[in-house]
C-alpha cells in the first residue's frame, strides 16, 4: 500500500518566482549539460527548481539515466516527486553540480545560503569537479551585501561566541534571522541557528 503522499498535492515552491523568463531560459541550458550516467549535484532556490523541472522533462525524453545528490528537503522532494532517482555525498561524488545564488559581485565573490540549505550547498559545490552558479540578472550587484546580509550557520550553543568574533573582525551588525510563519528563530536544514552578517 503506497501513502497519498502530501509532498504531492500541491508546489512545494511557497511564492511567485521572479524575473521566470530569464530564470526558464538558465534552466533549459543547464539541462542541455546533462548526459547518461550523471550524477549531478542539484541545489536549491527558484532557478535550481527550475532546472530540475527541465533535467526531468530531458531525462524522460532522451531515456537518460541520471542520479541526483539533492541539498535541501524540498529538492530531494521534487526529485522524488519527478522520478529522479537521488542519493547522497556519502555514498557518490557529483560528476558536476549547479546552485544558484543570492548575490553575485563583479569579482564574483558569492551570497548563497538564504534558503538554509548552506551546508550542503557548500559541500556539493567543493565535492564536484565543474559547479555551474545560476544567476539571473537581479542578482548582480555592485558590491557584497548590497541586497542582503551574509548567512552563516552556527551551532546553537556557538551563537553568542560567534557573533562576537564576527564583530571583532568589523562586521557592521550579526543579527539571528527571525523565521516567518513561526515563532523564533529560522533553523537550517541540518538544524543550526541562522545569523545574519553586514558588513561595509
Amino acid at each position: 500500500m503506497n501513502w497519498n503522499e502530501i509532498t504531492k498535492q500541491k508546489s512545494l515552491w511557497n511564492g511567485d518566482i521572479t524575473n521566470l523568463e530569464e530564470k526558464e531560459k538558465i534552466a533549459k541550458k543547464i539541462a542541455e549539460k546533462v548526459k547518461d550516467g550523471d550524477v549531478i549535484g542539484v541545489g536549491s532556490g527558484s532557478t535550481s527548481l527550475l532546472a530540475t523541472k527541465v533535467i526531468a522533462e530531458r531525462m524522460k525524453k532522451k531515456k537518460l539515466n541520471i542520479t541526483a545528490i539533492p541539498t535541501s528537503y524540498e529538492i530531494r522532494m521534487l526529485c522524488e516527486n519527478l522520478g529522479i532517482p537521488t542519493t547522497s555525498l556519502s555514498t557518490k561524488r557529483p560528476d558536476w553540480s549547479f546552485d544558484g545564488a543570492d548575490e553575485v559581485s563583479p569579482e564574483n565573490w558569492l551570497i548563497k545560503g538564504r534558503g538554509g540549505a548552506m551546508y550542503k550547498e557548500k559541500l556539493n559545490i567543493a565535492s564536484s569537479p565543474v559547479t555551474y552558479i545560476l544567476a539571473d540578472s537581479t542578482k548582480m550587484v555592485k558590491n557584497i551585501c548590497d541586497k542582503f546580509p551574509i548567512p552563516i550557520e552556527v551551532i546553537p550553543d556557538a551563537i553568542n561566541f560567534v557573533r562576537q568574533a564576527l564583530l571583532d573582525m568589523g562586521a557592521e551588525s550579526v543579527n539571528l534571522r527571525l523565521a516567518k510563519g513561526k515563532d523564533g528563530p529560522v533553523v537550517t536544514e541540518e538544524r543550526k541557528y541562522y545569523i545574519r552578517c553586514s558588513i561595509s
